[in-house]
């Protein structure tokens, strides 16, 4: 009789399914927080908004409770229409998807397969490569840009678009990237969008683009944005929609918006794309409380404005602070920065794991002497740099 374990499960399983390993979330935060206590565990592994969601969000799914027993609608139509009146698109050009993991995932299972390539760079969100091997297509990983001083390995849009080959059906580039933060302006995004052939569709994941410093931002005490000025040509790839049909610009309410608990992404594309994405989509992928919660938060500019200006006060603060313990810490248009600790890496990590500090290693992206480090809120932030202290001492 067979062992019916996994080796023996996964000799059944699609070509591009036995290849693949699942997606590595980091630590168990849950096994975490019951060990050290609720309020005693500094959470800084997973990019999350410490300031959370908009109360208006919070009171929308109260009010969604006793409508548990409904199915949720299967459109998401009110959500769409709040969307469509943010990025003045068209409802017709918007897919909502259970976080922007799914539709990145879909995005693949849709446009690529066995005998196609999917471009990408190195160092880049981990879901590309999962998603293109699980399509059964061929990954191409392009080279990044070399860590310097100033910038860690960004991608380098010329040899991306050098790489677009005949075989090519989808792209995936993400801006500002996870896990290095690195960014890149709005000439250099319309000089790569330019030497894409029209037939290759390109991906532009936009989950931090909320945060991204841009001028004429303010603090959230009224004043000028420390670091205003680090990305002044920053611009989401939503104002290029109509020119290139061919491309796709994901975003997720997990990040700026702090809903990463209800788990709501959504793509804007053009019509045509979005009408085959949905003869993927699962049915009610988007549950009642998450649809109504999204749409609040979306009604809830000031708010967001906030969360964006704290962030960005915090991360100037932290990078500072870490700098002068004397890491290299990289720019960042994001909720987190990538620090550079070297051959302790490994050790400085695990020490701070026992005192309740939960960073995200880099390992797995090929960059293990850094670690990955979530923008808390002031308290966080200085548990942080203490129990950092105490473990290079």
């Amino acid at each position: 009789m067979p062992a019916f374990d996994e080796a023996w499960f996964a000799a059944r399983a699609q070509a591009g399914v036995q290849r693949l390993r699942a997606y590595d979330p980091g630590h168990d935060l849950v096994a975490l927080r019951r060990k050290f206590g609720a309020g005693h565990l500094v959470e800084l592994g997973s990019n999350e908004n410490p300031y959370g969601p908009s109360p208006r969000a919070k009171a929308a799914v109260l009010a969604q409770l006793d409508q548990l027993h409904r199915y949720p609608d299967p459109l998401g139509a009110d959500l769409k229409r709040a969307l469509a009146a943010k990025h003045g698109v068209a409802t017709a050009q918007i897919l909502l998807g259970n976080g922007s993991h799914e539709l990145l995932m879909q995005l693949a299972q849709v446009f690529a397969g066995p005998g196609d390539e999917v471009v990408f760079s190195r160092y880049g969100f981990a879901v590309f490569a999962l998603a293109t091997q699980a399509a059964g297509a061929t990954m191409r990983i392009v080279e990044a840009l070399p860590r310097s001083a100033a910038m860690p390995a960004g991608h380098d849009l010329d040899a991306i678009a050098a790489a677009i080959g005949p075989q090519t059906r989808l792209v995936y580039v993400a801006n500002p990237n996870n896990p290095t933060g690195t960014w890149f302006g709005r000439e250099a995004l319309r000089a790569f969008l330019a030497k894409v052939p029209g037939e290759t569709i390109v991906v532009m994941d936009e989950a931090y683009a909320e945060m991204a410093d841009v001028q004429g931002r303010t603090s959230a005490a009224g004043g000028r944005m420390p670091g205003a000025a680090d990305a002044p040509d920053f611009a989401s790839a939503v104002e290029l929609l109509a020119a290139y049909p061919n491309l796709v610009v994901t975003r997720t309410f997990s990040k700026a918006y702090g809903l990463a608990g209800l788990r709501v992404g959504y793509l804007l594309a053009a019509p045509g794309l979005v009408a085959v994405m949905e003869r993927l989509r699962e049915s009610f992928n988007v549950n009642g409380p998450a649809l109504a919660a999204c749409e609040a938060a979306l009604g809830d500019e000031a708010h967001l404005a906030s969360a964006c200006a704290r962030n960005a006060e915090q991360r100037a603060a932290l990078s500072a602070a870490l700098s002068e313990r004397g890491l290299r810490v990289f720019p960042s248009q994001t909720n987190f920065v990538l620090v550079e600790f070297g051959a302790d890496t490994a050790r400085i990590e695990a020490a701070l794991i026992a005192r309740g500090v939960v960073l995200r290693p880099m390992g797995g992206y090929g960059l293990g002497d850094c670690l990955r480090i979530t923008v808390g809120d002031a308290d966080e932030n200085r548990r942080l740099l203490a129990a950092l202290d105490a473990v290079r001492a």
